[in-house]
Formats: structure tokens, C-alpha cells, sequence
């Protein structure tokens, strides 16, 4: 069985499927209506960089190294002069599916670092068409350079150079771009029989949104609207193509996001997390619950809705299980096999961990979940008008201090109250019973836990993306400065 995952910036609110009112995704919405709907489904970090290397490890962020100690509970990411990337000694799936016989190939954004020992090739994957950061910029080649875009071992220009983002009016064309090479991937593989590993990695929804000509001005959602609408054409697109080939029925494709949409460029350029509270960066449902869709036609029953407790970690897993593999047992591994819930409905008792950088912010189990930290951001950063949770101000929820609940939880119950605005009174019974048995599985968690080494600590100008390999041919080698490294100053 081949596999596919794509993973982008969306909320869970941003689908049809999902109750989004103006209806604008239509193949999404018939791949949930052809396959499973996972409407408990969470990332492993309100942020990018964390949420992939997760994904790919099956191990959450403070085991694998995605994660800072310069602060307390900060996200951090890898922007262009982070030192660190996915340590060697990480097992990704695509290096655990070669075993199998999988061919590998990463298209769009990696984020897993952009140092030559952090290249995707390196780890598992045979071919990658994308970049290592965010499309960020443009820039002046003198403080920072333009990002690369790689085909393979070498890039193949930069991005507002050789590949356009008109930042005026958002068109871009590299959505196209990333479908046309999954197309072509896909016919690759399916001619020579070989079973394969995609992983669609897009980013036309992450601010500066883009998206291309023919669907400029399109949404009734504006300009991200737009890009969601060009995403689920391509997704569209894509699973034709694969019934087309006849390969559908042996092919097990997930749709989900690495975050909860991001409310900072809202509303022009942010998406909706439905009901939720707050956005990317905070450890409210906003921030980590993801809209997620399983489907592989014969196999899973049409039409299917799961309450699973679900991970993006679920999907380094699973995946080896439809591959013959097990997961690797020199290490803690954090995902679970969901095959079992997609294919015969069952429930898999098991929590959820919400991490911020260094600090379990939260856990779920259950409808029930305790809050051991809130904050929101800073009053400093408030201050200069970046808000996570625009328009939503919960008394005590949304805090701008980093406030502690460690010895009295905040517990809501996600069932009756999805939106976290009620707590449970601290008083009753029900708040005593779940606030018990949550406290297990925290001091399970934390008995067994044991931090992998910071990758996020620090920073260095000289490390930015100057002369990427292949540079040389292009004429694109830029000047790199002396080393000077910092540590890396993380605000949220």
C-alpha cells in the first residue's frame, strides 16, 4: 500500500466538511464523504517546525529536539539562521518505509533545518521538490538572503527571484507548481509498480497567502480563501488521478494541518478554527485541534466520523503498519496505529499532550481537559498588536502572564463546552474524578520522559541560506557574514 499525507496551514474550521459557511471546498468535502472524518484530530505543537518533525518522527517535539529552553513555554521554529535541524539520530518514516521497498519523496516546505546535514535526502526521502523555510521575504541578499528552492540535492533558484510572489496582489503560481510534481510522482511510481511515500507539504495558506491566477478573487473569503480554494482543487486533482490509475483502492491518503490556522493576519489573511479558542501559538483547542480526513476507497467506509483522540505522531504509524513495519523499539514512540479505528471503528483509550516549547501546557483525555498553563502572549507583545486570540477574551483563559494551574487544574469539558469558556467549578465532584485520573497519566508521562537535546537554541547569521548547494551553477552564491552565534530570542 502506497501512502500520501498532505499537511498545510489550515484550521479546522476552514472546510466545508467542517461546517465553513461559504462552502468552498468541494473536494475536501467529498473525500470526507468518501472516506473518514477525524473531528478529534491534534497536532503535536501550536507551530510548524515542532508539528512536522513530529509527524515524521512519531515522537512529540521535547523528545526529538524540536523544541527551545531559552525560555519558558516559547514556540520556536526554524527560520533561516537557527544553528539546529532533525538531529541523526531521529528515525523519520521515510527512512524506516526504504526498508519496505517505499520510494520517498517530500514536496513543498521541510522546516526540519536547512544546514547541508539537515537536507531531506539525507533522511529518508529520494526526492524533494520545495524549500527548506517559509516563502518570507522578499529580501535584500545583504542582511538575509531569499529562500531556496531545491529540486533534489540542489536548489534550483530562489523564491521572489526565480519564483514569483507577487506580495500586492498574492499570485503565485507554486501551488501548480507542487501539484504538477505530485502528478507526476505518482505516474512515475505507478508505471514501475513501486510502492511510494508522499508527502505534500504545501504552504499557500501560511501568511504572505498566495495563490494562482485562475483562482485570484474567487472566495467570498478573500485572498485565503482564494489559496484554500486552489489547495482543495489540487487534492481534487490528486485523488482523480490516482482512481484514474487504478491504484486508489491500494493507495491510503490523510489530509490534516500542522496548526490551527493563524488569527495574527486575521481577518485578511487568516483562516477559521470554528469554534475553538484562539489560534496557531497557543495551546487552546484553536491552536492544535486539526481538520482531518482519512480516506483509501475499498478499505475505509464512506461517509465515517470518528471521535478518536487522533495525532499527527498517529500517521508515523500507522503508516508502517499498512507498510508490514513495526515502529522502532529503542525509543519512546508517541504516535498509535489508527488502523484499527479506520477500518473497524474501534476507540483507542489514550491522552493527548499539549507542549509549548518546554512546558506540558495541557492534557485530554476523554471530553475532559486540564489546563496546567494558560497564556496567550506576552502584554509587551500584546502591546505592539499581535494577538493570537482576536475578538476571544476568556477571564482567566486567555492570560497575557504566564499563569500556573499545576496544583488546581483549569478543566473544561470539550463535549458540552468545545470553545474552553466554562470551567468546571473546582468544587464538584466531576471536576475532582477527571482532575484524578488526568493527574496519572501526567505523572506517567513525565516519569518516562526524557528531553531530546534543544535544537532551537541558537541562532547565526552566517548559517542563513547564502550558498545553498547548486548555487554555484546558477550564479546565486551569496556572501555569507563572519559566524556570530546568538542565542535565539523566542517572544511567545
Amino acid at each position: 500500500t502506497s501512502s500520501g499525507v498532505f499537511l498545510l496551514q489550515m484550521g479546522w474550521g476552514d472546510l466545508g466538511a467542517f461546517g465553513e459557511p461559504s462552502k468552498e471546498t468541494p473536494n475536501l468535502d467529498q473525500m470526507a464523504a468518501e472516506g473518514m472524518l477525524f473531528l478529534d484530530f491534534y497536532t503535536a505543537s501550536p507551530l510548524c517546525s515542532p508539528s512536522r518533525a513530529a509527524l515524521l518522527t512519531g515522537r512529540l517535539p521535547v523528545r526529538n529536539g524540536f523544541y527551545t529552553t531559552n525560555g519558558h513555554a516559547r514556540n520556536a521554529y526554524t527560520p533561516q539562521d537557527i544553528v539546529g535541524g532533525i538531529p541523526d539520530s531521529e528515525l523519520l518514516l521515510p527512512e524506516l518505509l526504504k526498508k519496505a521497498g517505499y520510494t520517498n519523496k517530500i514536496i513543498g516546505k521541510w522546516h526540519l533545518g536547512h544546514r547541508p546535514q539537515f537536507h531531506p535526502l539525507k533522511h529518508g526521502f529520494d526526492e524533494w521538490f520545495g524549500s527548506p523555510n517559509c516563502h518570507f521575504g522578499p529580501y535584500d541578499s545583504t542582511e538575509r538572503p531569499n529562500i531556496p528552492v531545491y529540486r533534489d540535492w540542489e536548489m534550483v533558484g530562489r523564491y521572489y527571484e526565480d519564483f514569483k510572489i507577487d506580495l500586492k496582489t498574492g499570485e503565485a503560481n507554486l501551488t501548480q507548481l507542487y501539484l504538477q510534481e505530485a502528478l507526476d510522482f505518482i505516474s512515475k511510481q505507478q508505471a514501475s509498480q513501486q510502492p511510494f511515500f508522499l508527502y505534500w507539504a504545501i504552504d499557500a495558506t501560511h501568511a504572505p497567502v498566495y495563490a494562482s491566477k485562475q483562482f485570484l478573487g474567487t472566495s467570498q473569503r478573500g485572498l485565503y480563501g482564494d489559496a484554500v480554494r486552489e489547495i482543495d482543487d489540487s487534492v481534487g486533482k490528486i485523488l482523480k488521478h490516482l482512481q484514474q490509475l487504478g491504484i486508489s483502492e491500494s493507495t491510503f491518503v490523510f489530509f490534516t494541518s500542522d496548526n490551527g490556522a493563524a488569527l495574527i493576519s486575521a481577518p485578511k489573511q487568516g483562516g477559521s478554527n470554528g469554534p475553538f479558542l484562539c489560534g496557531k501559538q497557543t495551546t487552546f483547542e484553536g491552536g492544535m485541534r486539526e481538520p482531518a480526513i482519512a480516506w483509501w476507497p475499498g478499505h475505509i467506509p464512506a461517509g465515517g466520523v470518528s471521535h478518536q483522540l487522533g495525532s499527527v505522531m498517529d500517521l508515523f504509524s500507522t503508516s508502517l503498519s499498512l507498510a508490514g513495519l513495526q515502529p522502532p523499539s529503542d525509543r519512546q514512540i508517541d504516535g498509535i496505529d489508527l488502523l484499527p479505528v479506520i477500518l473497524q471503528g474501534k476507540l483507542i483509550d489514550r491522552p493527548i499532550f499539549y507542549y509549548r516549547g518546554n512546558e506540558l501546557m495541557a492534557v485530554r483525555a476523554g471530553l475532559y481537559k486540564a489546563h496546567y498553563w494558560t497564556w496567550s502572549n506576552s502584554w509587551e507583545e500584546h502591546g505592539k498588536g499581535i494577538d493570537f486570540c482576536p475578538g476571544q477574551s476568556v477571564a482567566g483563559v486567555t492570560t497575557h502572564t504566564q499563569e500556573e494551574h499545576t496544583h488546581l487544574p483549569l478543566l473544561f469539558h470539550l463535549g458540552r463546552d468545545p470553545g474552553e469558556k466554562y470551567p468546571l467549578s473546582f468544587a464538584s465532584e466531576e471536576y475532582q474524578r477527571a482532575v484524578e485520573h488526568i493527574s496519572g497519566l501526567v505523572q506517567q508521562h513525565k516519569a518516562t520522559l526524557v528531553p531530546g537535546q534543544p535544537q532551537l537554541n541558537v541562532c547565526d547569521q552566517a548559517v542563513m541560506n547564502w550558498s545553498p548547494p547548486g548555487c554555484e551553477k546558477l550564479g546565486k552564491c551569496l556572501k555569507a557574514p563572519e559566524s556570530d552565534p546568538k542565542k535565539c530570542s523566542w517572544p511567545h
